[in-house]
């Protein structure tokens, strides 16, 4: 929107001595008189004013974007510039008595219609047929139409030759919300403006300095809050800014924001996210019940959420330098520690669990239920495969049955979250095997490695146990030195394996069955296959039978070529195969 003009907007009226009906609004009051005042538009005023300043100006333009960017305010200066005293300009002088009555809406050549109010067809006839009366004083007869995508079809069409072929003296300004709901022939007789939305600095800045002329003092955290809550939007900002100073008193504090709109605090919010992370449910679980308690909106809590895991994805792919975070700076280095704990998988997934939260809580009456499932189920994430490796893995069991996936003995561990989960005792050296009952070397060698595989799974997990295993026996380069080589058509699995924190695993579990660290290395082999452990040895083949045999075996096939007398030409694969009883 704008920033104050002190040249020329009036002095701020002081609420605590105005009457009641005397008081205006801040977003009236601070509204942008010049084009110097509009804030974040800047390619649009200066499209505008070398228009004026060349002598271009259109016959019709149509501004467009989202509310409170300053689409109407635009339309209002531009039609100053046109029919000021000293015009055109594009500095219109604002004291005429022509600048006077377009700010404040009561001249009588420029007319601002609401198209939502106005739509039908007669109000567009009588503006077809006013356009060839020539303006009462001023340069230029204007027609500000607010919400033009409103207007029926009818009514476009009524307005379609005026609006190409206008008079000289008339000028059409159109603004819009949704500029796809206006018709293509209308687009086409217009230049077109698009309006960006605010962006967050530019919006705490402009809120600072209204508190400042106000008289007022606010934290920075708070006014961020509120640009954050906007939306890019500096009407809604300064209305909301409007609300919260005469709810604050002298001084907005972040707190006074969180409790009037009904949102968590930051430390809460970094609270419930450490306890979702470390795949502490009860603790999670505890904080949205007091949130609940409180009195904050679930909704604004999932909010919140998104907003947070969307921080989370930013410091894992580009860290937190000058970058536009939901937390302020204070927070950041708890939020780089955070990010570095889990996947970035995890995190994406956690994104969805919270969005889908969201859009369900919509049509449903049990709020409360939903937002604690997601936090559960955001806890479990740890460990997440995609379905692009799932797909991988079955593709690769139907074609080549010695790369299934292993059995683990144990049952999943989370990968950064595994304090307080109860894991299974390591065998010690003179502890017998289930298998054999021969005792069990805890030395890692090419030899016994088979033997100390399935505890190693049992401290990853199935998943990421499965990737390791396509690997096959790892080779030791060098004193406690391992490098895990695979094959070429395993190529996803070596980069799913070496990421950081499945890294950190995988030498983990090692150092845990062997008692001695390791540092492990993956590379990828383009010569040879991946090494099989023994347990995924290719079973015995059954001896093979025509296909045309096992057909005749079937009684109601066999009964078939006795009474007609016919042959088999044909077996298709699949036939007379048992359904599986598996559901």
């Amino acid at each position: 929107m704008a920033k104050k003009n002190t040249s020329e907007a009036p002095e701020p009226i002081d609420p605590t001595t105005a009457p009641a009906e005397g008081y205006t609004v801040l977003a009236r009051r601070y509204r942008p008189l010049t084009f110097v005042d509009l804030v974040g538009q800047e390619p649009v005023t200066r499209a505008l004013g070398n228009a004026l300043k060349s002598n271009r100006v259109a016959h019709a333009y149509l501004f467009t974007g989202a509310r409170g960017v300053g689409k109407t305010s635009t339309a209002r200066i531009l039609a100053k510039a046109l029919n000021c005293v000293n015009g055109p300009t594009p500095n219109p002088c604002g004291v005429c008595e022509i600048c006077k009555g377009i700010a404040s809406g009561e001249d009588v050549d420029v007319l601002e219609i609401d198209g939502a109010s106005n739509r039908k067809i007669d109000e567009i006839r009588d503006i077809r047929n006013n356009v060839q009366y020539r303006p009462a004083r001023s340069r230029y007869k204007i027609y500000i139409i607010d919400e033009v995508h409103m207007l029926t079809r009818e009514a476009f069409n009524a307005l379609l030759k005026t609006l190409e072929e206008p008079p000289a003296h008339v000028k059409f300004i159109f603004a819009t919300t949704e500029v796809d709901k206006v018709p293509i022939t209308i687009l086409s007789r217009c230049q077109r403006f698009d309006f960006a939305g605010i962006s967050l600095p530019r919006i705490v800045e402009r809120l600072k300095s209204i508190v400042e002329s106000e008289g007022l003092k606010a934290d920075v955290e708070a006014l961020e809050l509120i640009a954050r809550r906007a939306g890019g939007s500096m009407r809604d900002a300064q209305s909301l800014l409007d609300q919260l100073l005469a709810f604050g008193g002298d001084r907005l504090t972040s707190d006074q924001v969180h409790h009037l709109l009904g949102t968590a605090g930051d430390e809460r919010i970094l609270g419930l996210a450490e306890a979702i992370l470390t795949n502490d449910a009860k603790q999670a679980l505890d904080l949205l019940d007091e949130a609940s308690v409180g009195g904050l909106q679930l909704g604004e809590l999932v909010d919140q959420m998104i907003a947070y895991w969307r921080d989370l994805m930013v410091a894992h792919c580009a860290g937190t330098e000058g970058r536009d975070l939901s937390v302020p700076s204070r927070h950041h280095d708890t939020l780089r520690k955070q990010a570095k704990s889990i996947s970035l998988d995890a995190i994406l997934a956690g994104l969805d669990v919270l969005s889908a939260t969201k859009g369900r809580m919509r049509g449903s009456n049990h709020g409360r239920t939903l937002v604690e499932m997601a936090v559960v189920r955001l806890g479990r994430l740890a460990d997440l495969a995609s379905v692009a490796q799932l797909a991988q893995w079955i593709g690769q069991v139907r074609l080549d049955p010695r790369a299934a996936l292993p059995t683990p003995t144990a049952p999943r561990l989370a990968g950064p979250a595994t304090e307080g989960v109860k894991k299974k005792p390591l065998t010690t050296a003179t502890e017998p095997t289930q298998e054999t009952g021969q005792p069990v070397s805890r030395e890692l060698t090419p030899a016994n490695w088979p033997a100390l595989w399935p505890e190693i799974v049992s401290i990853l997990g199935a998943l990421l146990g499965s990737e390791l295993a396509k690997a096959g026996a790892p080779a030791i380069t060098g004193p406690n030195s391992l490098v895990f080589r695979f094959a070429a058509r395993y190529t996803q699995a070596k980069e799913t394996v070496a990421q950081s924190d499945r890294l950190a695993r995988v030498e983990d579990a090692l150092r845990r069955v062997t008692d001695k660290p390791w540092t492990v290395r993956f590379e990828l082999d383009h010569s040879t296959g991946p090494l099989l452990l023994p347990e995924e040895a290719v079973a015995p083949s059954k001896p093979k039978v025509a296909p045309k045999e096992e057909a005749e075996k079937v009684p109601l096939v066999k009964r078939s070529l006795d009474l007609l007398g016919a042959t088999i030409q044909r077996v298709d694969e699949g036939f007379a195969q048992e359904p599986s009883e598996e559901r």
